[in-house]
C-alpha cells in the first residue's frame, strides 16, 4: 500500500524507543517512553499558508500528541500538520 499525503500533511515512520541505557541497563517495556523523533517518508504538496519545509530523509522531532497513527503492512506510521514539526534533527 502507498499513502500520499495531502495539503500540509507529512508521513512519518516513528524511530523505535530506546531499549537499553548507556550503561546497559535494559529499559522495560512499561518504562519506555513513546518516542517523538521520526524519518519524512512522504510529504504533501503544501498550502500558500502553509508551506512544506521538510524533506523525505529527514530525521524530525514532533509535537508529543501530535498527528494520526496507522499501520501500514506491520509498520508503524504518523501522519502529521506541518504545524506539529517543531525541529530537523542533523
Amino acid at each position: 500500500m502507498k499513502i500520499r499525503p495531502l495539503a500540509d500533511r507529512v508521513l512519518v515512520k516513528q524511530v523505535a524507543a530506546e531499549t537499553k541505557t548507556a550503561s546497559g541497563l535494559i529499559i522495560p517495556d512499561t518504562a519506555q517512553e513513546k518516542t517523538q523523533q521520526a524519518v519524512v517518508e512522504a510529504v504533501g504538496p503544501g498550502t500558500e499558508k502553509d508551506k512544506i519545509t521538510v524533506n523525505v530523509g529527514d530525521k524530525i522531532l514532533y509535537d508529543k500528541y501530535a498527528g494520526t497513527n496507522l499501520k501500514v503492512d506491520g509498520d508503524d506510521y504518523l501522519i502529521l500538520k506541518m504545524s506539529d514539526i517543531i525541529a530537523v534533527v542533523e
